[in-house]
């Protein structure tokens, strides 16, 4: 069955949700197949997902960081196939991976870890 959906309403900038009940981050983009009728084939998110969606000297700035935070060998952006959605509500998507499999958590711990436990009375 095919479902028409509003990409600006219905995915971007809208929170995954991992098969454990994480957050393990936002929609940034999505990937596309080619042809007369794309179809959405992925869900990616993280730094290098935004900052092209960005566009102008930010987005710039944004993919650079993304860049630079990941190692080399990790395949960026952030990719979720959308084969494993399993729902799409008002609270977020849901996809059927444990948040452990989702790479945006890495970026998140370090910045908790190196950032947000630093701010006084953020614990």
């Amino acid at each position: 069955m095919t479902r028409t959906m509003w990409a600006n309403r219905d995915l971007l900038d809208r929170l995954l949700i991992a098969a454990d009940g994480e957050h393990v981050g936002m929609v940034d983009d999505l990937e596309l197949s080619d042809g007369p009728a794309p179809e959405i084939t992925a869900l990616l998110s993280g730094p290098t997902a935004l900052g092209p969606r960005v566009g102008g000297r930010l987005g710039s700035w944004w993919l650079a960081v993304g860049r630079r935070l990941r190692p080399a060998d990790d395949p960026y952006p952030n990719r979720v196939p959308f084969a494993q959605v399993t729902t799409i509500n008002h609270r977020g998507i849901a996809v059927a991976v444990e948040s452990a499999e989702v790479p945006t958590r890495r970026l998140r711990g370090w910045v908790h870890d190196k950032v947000i436990d630093r701010i006084p009375g953020s614990g």
